[in-house]
């Protein structure tokens, strides 16, 4: 196997870690969202354990998927505005990368969403 090879095979199976700061003016909110899901799943939780009425449980959890689907949308938001519109710091030397990218995740996220 040669290096190059070797090292392809190593990329695809540990990617590297990449960072942005194109959610950095929401962040604060996108994590107050987080911790508030957080919150009512752990309430969905003691609501199983207790035996609350199943109506209520789902209730609850549709509550979760709205807010899972609001906080997802943020984000989606702020990679449109940070790394396709804006300046992208990820090294893409074309428009084509960032919105074959962005097709990409809108695909994933609306697959998960439905």
């Amino acid at each position: 196997m040669t290096y190059t090879t070797l090292h392809n095979v190593l990329l695809a199976a540990n990617p590297p870690v990449r960072k942005s700061t194109s959610h950095a003016h929401d962040k604060h909110k996108i994590q107050a969202q987080l911790l508030r899901i957080e919150g009512q799943v752990r309430g969905v939780q003691a609501m199983v354990k207790d035996d609350q009425y199943c109506v209520d449980v789902l209730t609850q959890l549709s509550a979760i998927v709205a807010a899972t689907r609001s906080v997802g949308l943020a984000v989606l938001d702020s990679h449109i505005r940070g790394c396709v519109v804006g300046t992208c710091p990820h090294g893409h030397h074309d428009q084509e990368d960032p919105l074959a990218e962005l097709s990409s995740a809108i695909e994933r996220f609306v697959k998960s969403a439905a």
